[in-house]
């Protein structure tokens, strides 16, 4: 029992790191590229965290199929491409109403983000700034601002990081290059576009210096 204490206080916590934010990679699938009035479909969540060895490593996922908000904007070619069918009935018998499902997600989230002392989150994404805008939106409509952990407006961008790691924006191919296997099937399911973020965001990280991204941060 006192070696396993001791291995858990000797575990660094993201606290430790990223000015007291802990990195949340996030993915969302819509029905439309506008937060305000299309709907928001599916969202999942990854913390970041350490490892006994010190390294980057993806934390436990949670992940949410969300009914659309009342009067919400469904674009057919939109759903086409994401390959979501709104009313499909085993969709239906899983989906959230979006407060729930952000208020168990936020729940969540916190638990992580204390635990690692952490004072926020931020969102790490893949073209990051328009899951936090779709993120923001639902939690205006929600009334869920006070449970959100994620900073209001930074984030860390897979896309930029990619750019200057390997020359390439597109996930897939970033992954490639990374050394993560990508299965295009399984690509435009939040969960799964999600998991091979947070492999892509650990991997980036870890070959970095320290400290390279906390100064990506800016004061409050």
């Amino acid at each position: 029992m006192e070696k396993n204490v001791t291995e858990a206080v000797n575990t660094p916590l993201i606290g430790q790191r990223f000015r007291g934010f802990l990195p949340v990679v996030v993915d969302v699938e819509t029905a439309g590229f506008n937060p305000q009035t299309d709907a928001l479909l599916e969202i999942a969540c990854i913390p970041i965290v350490y490892n006994d060895e010190g390294i980057f490593v993806p934390g436990p996922s949670i992940h949410a199929h969300i009914n659309p908000f009342e009067g919400a904007n469904l674009d057919r070619r939109s759903l086409e491409f994401i390959g979501i069918d709104p009313y499909s009935p085993l969709r239906i018998a899983m989906a959230e109403d979006e407060k729930s499902a952000l208020k168990r997600i936020f729940k969540s989230l916190n638990e992580t983000r204390r635990q690692q002392r952490c004072s926020h989150a931020v969102l790490v994404g893949h073209n990051a700034h328009f899951d936090l805008s779709f993120l923001r939106a639902a939690v205006d409509r929600t009334g869920t601002k006070n449970q959100s952990p994620f900073h209001s407006f930074s984030v860390f961008d897979t896309v930029t990081l990619s750019a200057v790691m390997f020359g390439q924006t597109v996930l897939a191919k970033s992954c490639i290059q990374a050394g993560i296997e990508f299965d295009g099937k399984e690509a435009h399911s939040a969960l799964y576009d999600t998991e091979k973020t947070a492999e892509l965001f650990c991997y980036i990280l870890n070959k970095l210096a320290p400290h390279t991204l906390d100064t990506l941060i800016p004061a409050e």
